[in-house]
This record gives C-alpha cells, structure tokens and sequence, in this order.
C-alpha cells in the first residue's frame, strides 16, 4: 500500500481528475449497440478492426479482479476436485473511454504444448487460444466469440499504479531477476510459484472485449447437455450411451428450435480448437430460446497440436445434424485456394503478437477440417442428406421485436 502511495503521489494522481465524458461514437459502446440475434457484430462491421485497434492503444486507467475471482476469494468448496488455483490468473482492465476488457496473462509458451498426462480441468489458460479462437470463430462466420487482441501490458504502469484493490496490489513482487510479478490471490494454491512476471515490465497478454452489464443484457448460463466429468475417473452419459442425443431430443429446447444445431456448431468450433472444457454455454435472454450461443473461455484451447480429440464432437457424431451454412464454409475452407489454415494465418498477422500460433497448430486445424467434414458425410451416407443438413439458408423476417439491438 505504501509503494502505491508513492506511485500515485509521483504521477500526481493523488486528487481525482475530472470525469470525461462518455462518447457516444466509444467503439465499446458501438459493439454493445451492434448486437443482434444474429451473432456479436454484423458480417461486414467496421467497428470491430476499431474496437481491436482501441484495446491495443487505449490507456488503461484501473485494474481489478474479475467478479468470480472476488467470489472465490471468500469461499472455498474443498469438496471440489478442481479447486480455486494460482495457475489461471485474470483481470478486469478499464480504459480511459469507459470500456472495459478482460486481461489474460501469458502463462505458456506458443511452442510448448499440454504434458499428455494433464486433465482437461487442470491445464493452463492461454492467451494467444483466446486470440486465435476470436479470429476462427469470424472466419468460420459464428460471431460468437467476444472481439479479442493481443497486447504487451506494463504491469507495473497499467496494472500496480492504477489498481484501487489493495489484495491485488499485495501480490506484486520482484523476482531475483529483477522482473515485475504477480499471482493470483485465492483460498488454494496460490504461490510465487505460480506468478506471472514482466521482462522486466513488459507482459503479453489477451484482451477481450466485455460484453454489455447483466442488468442491461442479460443472460442465462446453461449446462452443457454433453458436460464432461470433472473428476479423475467418472464419466457422464453421453461417453458411454451412443443412443444418448434421442435423450436429449426429448427435452426442450432441443427438442425444437436452433438449439441443437448451435450446440453442434459449438461442437465443431471446440473440436477444431482442441478445446475440451465447454462445461456451460451463455445466451442472451433477450433473442429467445432460438438466439446465438455466445462461446466464451477459449482459453483451454490449441493446447495439443499433436492430438485430435473425436470425443468433442459427440454431438455432431451422435445427433447428426449440421446446419446447411456451416457445412458450406467448412467445404469451403477445405479448398485449397481458402485452406483453413492459409486463412488463419493471414488472419492472425493483423495482430501485434503474430504469430499467435505456431505452424503446427495451423496445420493440425487442417487436419480436424477434414475429420469433421469425414463425420459429416459418415452421417450422410447413413441417414441421407435430407435428414442431416437442416437448411438454414432461407430464413424468414424475424419480428421487430427481436431484430431490436441492445440499448444501454
């Protein structure tokens, strides 16, 4: 507390400054206002390459721990198997036009991949999967993945000096290395050993988007129906029940609507990723049981190049549904004049941490492309086209109502 003391007495932050004023043109507030049933932001929108452009440059005026964090900074169920850990480590950034983003810190290097003996639950969280995830999930046209960039922070200029949160600023330290560190402060396994540290300020990291307050859009967060056990020998239904999507047909809101077929389109985004953590899903109630499935925390993704995990795509396999549109910008991106992974690497260079992903990583998405689409047409060949591309192309004027944008 005393050195935040003098840091602000230093920079003259001592008295507060007068308050700015909230821009109406603000890209965040753009973003929030360009929200529709359709997905996060329009096909073409030009606010999105802004918003990106504003979350590398803007000044980050406070830092705190995200609202769970706080949450488990108070309790602790020791009856859990994967208990509140040091390893993941996130912060709430707020930048001088009001926005507000999510800061990932760098915890693993791109070259290094997940130890094969590590759980799904236990492996690191990683800021450049949050990157390339954001950019997949636009060029496979989902729109579901919040706006996320890469940036080099200074942590003791963007994180110690501006935080108000004296737990936060406790846990900053000096390496023998005379570099910047923090960890994350929590009721379990929470050590120096698990810190994050700057060279000697410097620190990469992932910064995505906030989505607009609860009380202004909210939204349910719902279990996923193919949810993994989450302890070290169980196993759920679906991993030992192959009849288990007729179950899952019966229930609503899978038993009509979209749902299901965005639960597949989750599916397919998480199998290409390598991402086997999709516990829960968000939607925003105000689109209805047929809007979007927002797909956030991809943190957990692109963690084995080398390893292709089929048991993500259960509900593809299982259901054998696929809509239209997402079948024909997978068979697009299985030609060789767009490649998946041609695409992904021109499209992660936009950022200022390229590369974000190492060449193996590009190439392994290639590969489960193509195990996909093999998934895909296994399902044609046994029930027939008609039954497995739900035709999605032609859909009708949505209600006024529902075509409304979110409003702050």
């Amino acid at each position: 507390s005393r050195r935040h003391k003098l840091y602000r007495e230093e920079l003259n932050l001592t008295s507060p400054a007068a308050p700015l004023p909230l821009r109406p043109e603000a890209t965040w507030l753009q973003f929030h206002l360009g929200i529709t049933r359709d997905g996060l932001y329009p096909r073409a929108s030009p606010v999105i390459n802004r918003l990106l452009q504003d979350m590398q440059d803007l000044t980050t005026i406070s830092a705190d721990y995200s609202q769970d964090e706080k949450a488990l900074l108070g309790a602790c169920d020791c009856s859990q198997v994967v208990k509140p850990s040091g390893v993941h480590l996130k912060l709430v950034l707020r930048f001088q036009d009001f926005g507000k983003a999510m800061f990932k810190p760098m915890r693993q290097k791109r070259e290094e991949e997940t130890p094969e003996d590590f759980f799904y639950f236990v492996d690191f969280q990683r800021h450049n999967a949050e990157i390339a995830a954001f950019h997949l999930d636009r060029i496979l046209d989902f729109r579901r993945v919040p706006p996320t960039v890469g940036r080099l922070i200074n942590v003791t200029k963007e994180i110690l000096e501006v935080t108000k949160n004296e737990i936060l600023q406790s846990v900053f330290f000096v390496s023998p290395a005379s570099n910047v560190c923090f960890f994350a402060k929590c009721p379990y396994m929470c050590k120096t050993e698990y810190a994050v540290c700057g060279n000697p300020h410097l620190l990469e990291g992932s910064l995505s988007a906030f989505l607009p307050s609860l009380n202004l859009a909210p939204r349910l967060s719902i279990p996923n129906p193919w949810i993994r056990s989450y302890s070290f020998d169980g196993k759920e239904e679906w991993e030992v029940n192959p009849l288990y999507c007729d179950t899952v047909r019966e229930i609503y809101p899978y038993s009509s609507g979209n749902r299901l077929l965005n639960i597949v389109d989750m599916a397919i985004f998480d199998f290409l990723i390598g991402n086997m953590d999709r516990h829960h899903y968000e939607m925003f109630t105000k689109f209805g049981d047929d809007g979007f499935l927002l797909h956030l925390d991809n943190a957990r993704g692109f963690g084995r190049h080398s390893h292709d995990e089929p048991s993500i795509l259960a509900p593809l396999s299982q259901c054998c549904v696929i809509k239209r549109t997402t079948l024909l910008r997978l068979q697009l991106l299985a030609e060789a004049e767009y490649r998946l992974s041609d695409v992904m690497r021109e499209s992660l260079l936009q950022d200022r941490l390229a590369p974000v992903l190492t060449e193996p990583h590009l190439l392994a998405l290639d590969r489960r492309l193509q195990l996909v689409l093999a998934a895909v047409g296994k399902c044609i060949d046994t029930y027939g086209e008609a039954k497995v591309v739900a035709n999605d192309t032609v859909q009708a004027e949505p209600p006024a109502s529902t075509r409304a944008k979110l409003t702050t």
